[in-house]
């Protein structure tokens, strides 16, 4: 029964206009085309539809190609996670390539990439391990590690004063020579060794009390404190160039990452450094609050361009990385960048 309250419109005098006329999101020319069996991947990248995800990825590639051509750096901040899904050879790859300016892990992604180093191996079962209380209990993962740390805030004389060139070094460096002098077996596959041997800083940032090391009896919270305040001051210097056509990548760290790029934002900007036009990426596999605030949307405001890009790490990134390398290719072998549509 209608309410007497109201009555149904008339939709005669409803106005209209032509199709044609009308703007449009979604064109034909923006739909993905069908590669032939036997396609190049330059060929498999350009055919990806012009929307959504497959836009801002095309876009996000065009960013770091542009800083490389231009000199202006690629900061690849990434979690543990990508680590473990068997990533670190594109990383390196990229590094290798003078693709990223510099690197910035957590204290996971220093550990896996440490045990990798060592034994070709890491991630282990903590629910087997926890209940007789051997989760993290590894030796020669917390020995060495601490170490390296440990060795550094001595020579400083337990003191923030730079006693020597290596006891200046921040976490990252320190782990990476670590490796490097202990000649681990597998140190081709260590972003921290690779961050040495190609002097590519590669940082580390600790949160003490959230990793397996800190644990152990050579475990000296001060050391750690130093090693990785060091690197933090560092990571402050190299966000301080990335104005101009820079790019910061956020690659599976939802907490500690994002908030040391947001104070490592404010401490350049604060110093005078003119942290603007630069590109921000959050890559990952769901949306995190602290990714998407700290590093997308606050950052770069009316200051630059921020991109959210969701999927899987072991998908994503080698299609990322691939695609760059290609662009790279084509920009040494057709300067005009023509070639296959790039």
């Amino acid at each position: 029964m209608t309410s007497k309250r109201y009555t149904p419109v008339e939709l005669a005098g409803v106005k209209t206009s032509p199709l044609g006329e009308r703007r449009n999101k979604v064109h034909l020319r923006d739909f993905a085309r069908v590669c032939g069996i036997g396609a190049t991947f330059r060929d498999f990248f350009d055919s990806l539809p012009d929307q959504l995800a497959a836009r801002d990825l095309k876009q996000v590639v065009s960013a770091v190609v542009s800083a490389h051509r231009r000199r202006r750096p690629v900061i690849w901040a990434m979690g543990a996670h990508v680590i473990k899904c068997g990533l670190s050879g594109l990383v390196i790859e990229l590094m290798r390539r003078g693709v990223i300016s510099a690197v910035a892990l957590n204290g996971a992604g220093a550990i896996h990439d440490f045990e990798i180093a060592l034994i070709g191996a890491t991630s282990e079962d903590v629910a087997a391990g926890l209940g007789a209380g051997e989760f993290g209990m590894a030796d020669e993962t917390g020995r060495l590690m601490n170490a390296a740390i440990n060795a550094a805030w001595q020579q400083r004389g337990n003191s923030t004063s730079v006693a020597s060139d290596k006891a200046d070094a921040g976490f990252g460096e320190l782990l990476g020579r670590k490796l490097l002098e202990i000649n681990a077996p597998h140190v081709d596959h260590s972003i921290l060794a690779a961050g040495v041997l190609l002097g590519v800083p590669v940082t580390v940032h600790v949160a003490v009390g959230t990793d397996i090391i800190h644990m152990h009896p050579s475990a000296d919270g001060a050391a750690l404190g130093a090693a990785s305040h060091h690197d933090f001051r560092l990571m402050c210097g190299i966000v301080a160039t990335l104005g101009d056509g820079g790019v910061y990548f956020n690659v599976g760290s939802a907490v500690v990452l994002p908030e040391v790029f947001l104070k490592a934002v404010t401490v350049a900007r604060n110093l005078g450094h003119p942290v603007h036009d630069f590109t921000t990426v959050n890559l990952d596999m769901k949306d995190q609050y602290r990714s998407w605030n700290n590093v997308v949307k606050r950052p770069t405001g009316d200051h630059g361009r921020g991109y959210s890009i969701i999927g899987h790490h072991e998908l994503l990134i080698p299609l990322l990385a691939q695609a760059v390398l290609e662009r790279l290719t084509v920009a040494e072998d057709d300067p005009g960048g023509q070639t296959h549509g790039f």
